[in-house]
């Protein structure tokens, strides 16, 4: 009887244990879920969701599911920032207006020209500066081929319109510019030219410019022809349009052996690796004459780069049999000179730069290295007084009716560099 009694009372006590480790089992796959102590691969549901597996998770912790949106920021990093789209009507407290000029008169004969708007943004960029177009008061700039559009103030827009006028009324047909390099091994070629000169400030440092007639000019070339130590390097006739931009290059590489490596035949142990260094020089010119053909404002950009020497340097490489194995490589010691400068003359007078004892532009080796004496004159190889002569000659059907011109390379450039 009292067998009987107790039944009831073990099968409650069997039934609480049943229900608390399905509590306990269920809590440990909680935890799991989370990465505390489940083996690796086992990610069970916690407990409320495993009697509806097709149901769908509330949240990416249920589900268990990753991020699969690519866009969507991860761990870490922060959600980027959308402009706001807005309805409101452009700035006008300064006066700002909306105005279009017509380019056509000048990029309408310029059909072999890709972007010859370019120029006219330019020389505008040049003329007012770019941080007016970035800063307050609001305004802003675009072109096509046959359109300017412009919104500034007043005060801007007779700038801007001051400068479209000399291209739209300017000078339409090709221009001859003549462009004449020579490099003295000495200074003191100004001692006998100083009085023929006009002199020019010059923002670059070490240059110099001088205003001569072109009388004074040629006086100044014979002078330089009768010197042992001067050079003409290249002399042409540039064939430009009115403000577009027109380059010159000469260069030339420079081998040198920059690393050493494992050669891969096993003998010998190392090879050489070759580089290269170009030197020469890079010129770019852009004029643009006045609306009266009387004065030109012209935009120089130079580049000489000269390798001065290469440095050797000896290296000291493992073999496998313990020995070093001495090799060398060689560091090149570049010598560079730059030049970006915005000048105005008179057209029928010659503009001459200075550029100071730099690189020169073009290297000469002696024949005979016993008669090089740069040393006992105290010049050094490779350094020379560079100058260079422009000359505004006119339209090209006038100046050069048989000859043919030659016509600097027109390679495009996004980016003219500083304006």
């Amino acid at each position: 009887m009292r067998e009987l009694l107790h039944r009831p009372v073990a099968l409650v006590l069997i039934a609480r244990v049943l229900i608390a480790s399905s509590f306990v089992l269920g809590g440990l796959d909680y935890l799991g879920a989370q990465g505390l102590g489940l083996p690796d691969g086992v990610a069970p549901q916690p407990p409320s969701l495993q009697t509806n597996q097709n149901a769908t998770a509330p949240n990416a912790f249920a589900s268990g599911a990753a991020n699969t949106n690519p866009t969507a920021p991860q761990a870490g990093e922060s959600t980027p920032r959308k402009g706001t789209t807005t309805n409101k009507p452009l700035p006008q407290g300064n006066g700002q207006e909306m105005r279009e000029y017509d380019l056509r008169p000048y990029t309408g004969y310029l059909t072999k020209h890709d972007r010859p708007q370019q120029a006219v943004i330019d020389w505008v960029l040049r003329e007012t500066g770019s941080d007016v177009w970035f800063n307050e008061p609001f305004g802003f700039m675009s072109a096509s081929r046959d359109t300017l559009s412009v919104y500034h103030t007043p005060e801007m827009h007779g700038v801007v319109a001051a400068m479209v006028e000399r291209f739209a009324a300017g000078e339409k047909d090709p221009q001859v510019l003549n462009l004449r390099m020579m490099t003295v091994g000495s200074p003191n070629w100004r001692t006998r030219t100083h009085s023929l000169m006009q002199h020019v400030s010059v923002d670059s440092p070490g240059v110099q410019a001088w205003l001569l007639t072109k009388e004074n000019a040629a006086i100044v070339l014979s002078t330089l022809r009768q010197r042992t130590d001067a050079r003409e390097i290249q002399a042409v006739d540039l064939i430009t349009h009115n403000g577009q931009t027109e380059k010159l290059a000469s260069t030339r590489g420079r081998n040198y052996v920059k690393n050493i490596r494992q050669a891969p035949t096993g003998w010998p142990p190392y090879e050489p690796q070759t580089g290269e260094v170009q030197e020469g020089y890079r010129f770019e010119i852009s004029p643009l004459l006045s609306v009266d053909r009387r004065y030109v404002d012209c935009v120089i950009r130079a580049e000489i780069d000269q390798v001065d020497k290469l440095v050797p340097v000896d290296l000291d490489l493992p073999l496998p049999s313990g020995e070093q194995y001495r090799a060398r490589i060689e560091v090149p010691q570049v010598v560079s000179w730059r030049l970006n400068e915005r000048f105005r003359w008179p057209t029928d007078m010659v503009l001459l730069l200075s550029c100071g004892v730099v690189a020169s532009p073009e290297r000469s080796t002696p024949t005979l290295p016993m008669l090089n004496l740069n040393g006992f004159t105290g010049t050094t190889a490779g350094r020379a007084d560079a100058l260079m002569f422009i000359e505004v000659r006119g339209r090209a059907n006038e100046n050069l009716p048989s000859a043919t011109p030659q016509v600097a390379d027109r390679s495009s450039s996004v980016n003219r560099g500083r304006y």
